[in-house]
């Protein structure tokens, strides 16, 4: 059931002058800051990884802002020093020193599909050889010749996975940093079983917020938008996840989108879910 209120729509729509609503899908770091849209600055976490670590998995809720905090890694690991002003990373990182980043990601499409691993990461190896002018034939990456050899049938997915995660360990000396994503536990996903040099920070108390919005971060960044919203209603509605944290954090996607619509919903569970997770 939606809560509707009339009271809590806004009564003039936004002027160029303010911020935005990173509403993307997702809203990457360039255009939310380029463009004036609200930022959460979540970099302090990034300098605290990169000074205790070099290798880590993170399990959080689909909507929750993995994608986002990927790219605030990539922007800081290219050196794109005009992003990060203002914000906590900023005269700590070395900006002189750049590094080439590799991106995948299996996020979209069927995962029953048996080739969807091997397409996919085939695609997006050779969109990033070609942009850094490799010249190389399908199949002939050490990653993508794991890959072919990861067999058929049912779990071929799965296989391509561990053949992928088996190359990387394999490539730990030409590593610099490694950050995984998902929405899986880590003790339950067989298929690292071939990157076991994960450090898993899914409930690792110091990163509890490490994704998702803090009480302070509505207080401060969003408090524009709180004008004509019941401080409590939105606590209620959106405030109830916690990773062994001393407080709870806030789904950003229903954030965002009640301050887009001025309605209490709930939008997370209402938005289509992927139908399988790589178990």
């Amino acid at each position: 059931m939606m809560y509707r209120d009339t009271r809590y729509r806004r009564s003039k729509p936004r002027t160029e002058a303010q911020q935005q609503l990173p509403l993307g899908n997702p809203d990457p770091v360039r255009r939310m800051r380029e463009e004036n849209r609200y930022y959460v600055d979540k970099t302090a976490f990034c300098w605290r990884l990169v000074e205790e670590g070099d290798r880590y998995f993170l399990s959080r809720p689909r909507r929750f802002g993995k994608s986002l905090f990927l790219d605030t890694l990539k922007e800081l690991f290219e050196g794109n020093e005009p992003l990060f002003r203002g914000l906590y990373v900023h005269d700590k990182w070395k900006w002189s020193v750049r590094y080439p980043v590799v991106r995948l990601s299996f996020a979209s499409g069927s995962f029953r599909k048996p080739d969807l691993v091997d397409e996919a990461a085939t695609a997006q190896l050779e969109d990033i050889a070609v942009r850094a002018g490799v010249a190389t034939p399908r199949g002939s990456a050490p990653i993508l010749d794991a890959m072919n050899d990861a067999g058929d049938g049912r779990g071929k997915n799965r296989d391509d996975l561990r053949g992928l995660y088996a190359t990387i360990k394999d490539a730990d000396a030409y590593v610099k940093f490694a950050f995984l994503t998902g929405v899986s536990k880590f003790s339950k996903v067989s298929l690292f079983s071939d990157l076991n040099n994960l450090t898993d920070l899914t409930l690792d108390r110091r990163y509890a917020n490490i994704c998702g919005y803090t009480d302070a971060d509505l207080d401060t960044v969003f408090a524009p938008e709180l004008a004509g919203l019941d401080r409590e209603e939105i606590r209620r509605w959106y405030n109830g996840y916690n990773w062994r944290g001393d407080e709870n954090v806030y789904n950003p996607f229903d954030v965002l989108l009640l301050f887009s619509k001025r309605e209490f919903g709930p939008y997370w569970s209402q938005r289509p879910a992927h139908a399988e997770t790589c178990p």
